[in-house]
Parts: C-alpha cells; structure tokens; sequence
C-alpha cells in the first residue's frame, strides 16, 4: 500500500527554542498536518517535530520517536521540549518526532487497544508518508514508539507486531490488562499471552508503572493494573527481552507522574546512538 498523501498543511502550531552545542539559539519547528488514514477511514492530525539545525541533506538520518496521543504529547506531555533540551545537552541525539493523535473515549481505544488496524495504518501509511517527507532512518533499532496508558500498551503491541520497523518501546503506565482489538471483556492480558507462546523478537523495552497503580480495572471486574504490568514484564524476561522495568515509587495514573521521567525511557533507549 503506498503511503498516504497530505490533504492539508496548517501553519505550525508550535516553534521552539533550543541552545545549540555552540550557545546559539536555533528554532526546533512542530508542524500539524492532516492525512487521510485508510485503515480507519477517517482524516488524523499528525504533527512533526524537526530538532534545531535540521539538515534534510546530512548524510545520517535521523532516529525516529513515534508518540500517541499526540495533542498530549504536543503540550501536557511536551516530548517537543524535552527532545530539545536532551539534544541542546547531548543526553540524546537529534530527533525527528512524530505525534499521532487518537481523540478520545472509545475512538481512542479502538486506535490503541491491540488494534491491528493502526499497525497497518503506521506501517503502510504513517511511516512511509515520514519517511518520504523528512530525512529519517529506516533502521528500526534508531525507532523508538512510545505512550501512556492505552498508548504504552500500543507503543508495545505495535513493535511487537512489526519490530522491523519499530525497535524500541516506552511505555508509560501501559494497560496490559485489555483483551484483544479494543476489547473490554476477557481474556485478558492478550499481549502478554502473545509475547509468552511467541519466539523472541529484536525489540527493547523500557517499562514504568507507578507503584500505586495497585487496583482492579473496570470498575473492579478487571485485572490489577500494577499486576499485569508485572505479568507483561516476567513475560518479556522469560523470553530474554532486553528490559528495563521501573515501579515508580509514590506514582499513580496520572501525568503528574509520566511528564517528569518522559526523558528518562528517551535516554535509556537512545544511550549509544550516534550523537550526530
């Protein structure tokens, strides 16, 4: 399938200052666009990120962060500023991002409760549209996908699914517990059965739960939150995932707690790439 065209280019939303290596200010930019997704056959909000000093004509491409709920990530959740501040310090190399936004309510969850229809969206449409419209890699261990809740599930379910395009995954607070395609009823845990009778494949994994997640889901007719976030991990080592699992202490299901150590998964997967 080839990749979807732009129906529309707004202004950019946002353009934000970075300190370059040298004490100079350069703008990173975030521009929204609108594409069509065939898979959901509906128009979606994409925004993309290009760092300070982009250079569609370097001759290394750029790693790739692939982030849902992209309104949030674009202001409560700002990956925009965080990815400036790593590349103004050199904790992480420059980036190209892009924000996907999944609405709200049952529409979101049908984008990223273990829906196979927005792997294919992201593998046949988004991907390829990114990759012919900016100068980004096309090795998946330089791709990170992340989100929060729902989103930390589908950053997992998405590398999972296709980890020849995504490589890595943070996951933030991840809702392990759902059932398959969107599902709110059982069987439960549906990724986690998937990654436990399936061969291993060549994805890392940085995990963050907070340690107070520690109740039902659905009202107290679903599984632990807190415990099918462990259940997805000990999945993930008996199959010997690269892993890095943190129980945030105090933290809870909010942003409040993701915002402060969106960074934290960043530099963790990131640590070794090329700082160019």
């Amino acid at each position: 399938m080839r990749a979807t065209t732009t129906s529309g280019i707004t202004a950019a939303c946002a353009m934000v200052l970075a300190v370059s290596a040298h004490g100079q200010q350069a703008a990173s930019s975030l521009t929204e666009h609108t594409v069509f997704d065939s898979s959901y056959g509906r128009a979606r909000r994409i925004w993309v990120y290009t760092p300070a000093g982009y250079d569609p004509h370097r001759a290394a491409p750029y790693p790739l962060i692939v982030a849902f709920d992209g309104s949030e990530y674009r202001d409560s959740m700002p990956l925009p500023a965080v990815l400036d501040s790593l590349n103004a310090t050199g904790q992480a190399p420059a980036f190209v991002a892009v924000l996907v936004d999944d609405s709200a309510g049952a529409v979101r969850i049908a984008d990223l409760g273990n829906a196979p229809r927005m792997v294919t969206f992201l593998v046949d449409q988004l991907v390829p549209w990114v990759r012919q419209g900016w100068h980004v890699t096309h090795d998946s261990h330089r791709v990170i996908v992340t989100g929060s809740s729902a989103g930390g599930l589908a950053a997992a379910m998405v590398a999972f699914t296709r980890p020849d395009v995504f490589g890595n995954v943070w996951s933030q607070s991840g809702a392990f517990w759902r059932g398959a395609n969107a599902s709110n009823q059982p069987p439960w845990e549906w990724l986690t059965g998937q990654v436990a009778v399936s061969p291993h494949r060549d994805v890392h994994f940085v995990l963050d739960v907070g340690a107070l997640e520690d109740h039902a889901t659905l009202g107290g007719s679903g599984p632990n939150f807190l415990e099918a976030n462990r259940r997805f991990r000990d999945a993930l080592k008996s199959k010997k995932y690269e892993l890095i699992y943190t129980e945030v202490p105090g933290g809870n299901h909010a942003e409040q707690w993701w915002r402060p150590r969106l960074a934290v998964g960043i530099v963790a997967l990131s640590a070794g790439w090329p700082h160019r």
